[in-house]
């Protein structure tokens, strides 16, 4: 994991995290940290390994660890997340030794995770997708009934 290990030294990432973490203190709803970001990352490899994906590891937990990275943006700038996201993973990314190839597909994922179209016309978009959703256990949250995300979208079962 030392590709990954380079992203969570990132001095880069960790402002946004911090930042996230800031914004986010009397938030009622689901944060954005490193919980949920490592929560993600192991339901991808857990789908990964059930449904003999092939993906490395590594690019699961990058794409994990960088897709809601911008969140902090969208609170501050009005800037959606997964395009503040994806620009934010690009700077942290080009100081990884992940290929470009690496790269391309793990902010390609990035980009499309919050639009289920658009990332069912890549596997790892669409494990991003799905497994940020299933990361989310709606069905014990306090703050269920004020969450604004429709029923069809909350997390009700295990």
């Amino acid at each position: 994991m030392n590709k990954v290990n380079e992203i969570i030294r990132n001095e880069s990432y960790l402002k946004a995290l911090e930042e996230i973490e800031k914004l986010e203190k009397e938030r009622i709803f689901c944060k954005h940290n490193m919980e949920h970001f490592l929560s993600v990352a192991r339901i991808m490899e857990i789908e990964n390994c059930k449904r003999k994906l092939g993906f490395d590891e590594e690019i699961l937990y990058a794409a994990a660890l960088l897709h809601d990275i911008g969140r902090h943006l969208e609170y501050q700038e009005n800037i959606p997340h997964e395009k503040a996201s994806y620009e934010l993973a690009k700077t942290i990314l080009a100081d990884t030794a992940f290929t470009k190839n690496e790269k391309e597909k793990i902010l390609k994922a990035i980009a499309s995770h919050r639009n289920q179209e658009e990332s069912g016309k890549d596997s790892l978009a669409k494990l991003l997708y799905k497994s940020d959703k299933k990361s989310r256990p709606c069905f014990t949250c306090p703050a269920k009934a004020e969450c604004n995300w429709p029923d069809s979208k909350k997390n009700l079962v295990l």
